[in-house]
């Protein structure tokens, strides 16, 4: 009766480790000015868009206290952040070199944040942001991507007919045991013309890549999940997508991180399942009144995350301006009557005239 217990005791932590280290998140591509150490260090699934945020040199609401991301160049932030995340797999055998860590507590996100405080600070220099789901026909253009990318397909029609075309990806991707005339196949390849149309687009256009805003491509590729649930996790099709999409996942970061001179992040998150289904938080009225009702002592309100920053930034000043009216002041004051400036030249004129 003890060896059953202790095994099943084994075993649901077996379970339970397996299901924190299930997920990964890798990093493909990074600058130098960018430090990520070499560990196991789980990051929570929650925490990926302030990981984003962080890397692209942006503020967040809560400090992140994850030892994978060190402190780098400052004054020197990438130019493009590139969040691949796909869905069916925990893990991808990426070749080359990389950094990989566990994704503990996976739901799903977002770059939201991310995309509107771009906007938000360099909306004058029209950036580059681009949100991608081909799969559920989801798409989000700001700026300049709006002009350069009207024609990348979005649809699952338009992609259908892309990947029929001349120079699609057909012509040159080993397909193996995938199938041209199977509709989940075709789902899966026409994800990964996308990132070939996006790379092609870029390279037509080299002038986005050189400016001073950051850009920022969120993609989401689900056609891997699909084939598995068509064929089995372990039939061939999964097992050739997977080697597929592995390659050209690869590929896409070095043609990203080449494109933008070597000062681009690129980074996959693989995700089996979601722990928890994706709910957008929103208020009611009668949240909002309660709310009303529970300060009813007239407490002011919590401070913002930038509070410090701008109570800095006012401080500094004024003891700046202080000093400096003090030390003009000063001269001013003890200055020689005799001393030949403008000042008293002009003093002496007035003088000798009366």
């Amino acid at each position: 009766m003890g060896s059953r217990r202790a095994g099943l005791a084994l075993w649901v932590a077996a379970s339970l480790v397996a299901g924190i280290v299930a997920n990964e998140f890798s990093v493909l591509r990074s600058p130098e000015s960018i430090i990520f150490h070499q560990g196991s260090w789980p990051i929570p699934g929650e925490r990926i868009p302030d990981l984003a945020a962080l890397t692209m040199g942006f503020s967040v609401e809560e400090d992140l206290s994850w030892p994978g991301l060190g402190i780098g160049d400052l004054f020197r932030r990438p130019r493009a952040t590139v969040l691949i995340t796909v869905t069916g797999i925990d893990k991808l055998t990426l070749p080359q070199h990389g950094i990989s860590y566990p994704v503990e507590n996976a739901v799903p996100f977002n770059l939201d944040g991310v995309a509107n405080a771009i906007h938000t600070l360099f909306s004058e220099e029209t950036p580059v942001v681009v949100q991608l789901a081909p799969s559920e026909e989801r798409v989000y253009m700001v700026g300049k991507a709006n002009s350069v990318f009207e024609d990348l397909s979005v649809t699952l029609r338009q992609l259908r007919n892309r990947l029929f075309q001349d120079n699609s990806i057909l012509a040159s991707l080993p397909l193996n045991s995938l199938s041209r005339n199977n509709e989940v196949d075709l789902l899966f390849l026409s994800e990964l013309q996308v990132l070939h149309d996006i790379t092609s687009l870029l390279s037509r256009h080299k002038h986005l890549a050189k400016d001073h805003s950051p850009d920022l491509y969120s993609l989401e590729l689900s056609g891997l999940e699909e084939i598995g649930k068509r064929y089995g996790e372990d039939s061939q099709q999964f097992k050739d997508a997977s080697q597929i999409l592995a390659d050209s996942l690869q590929k896409f970061a070095d043609e990203m991180y080449s494109l933008y001179g070597g000062n681009a992040v690129v980074e996959v998150v693989t995700v089996k399942t979601y722990d928890t289904p994706f709910v957008r938080k929103s208020r009611s009225i009668l949240e909002i009144s309660q709310n009303i009702l529970d300060n009813q002592y007239n407490l002011g309100y919590p401070y913002n995350f930038n509070y410090a920053v701008v109570f800095n930034i006012i401080l500094w000043m004024m003891i700046v301006l202080i000093i400096a009216v003090i030390v003009i002041s000063y001269n001013l004051w003890n200055m020689d009557p005799g001393y030949d400036s403008i000042i008293y030249r002009m003093t002496n004129q007035k003088i000798r005239m009366d």
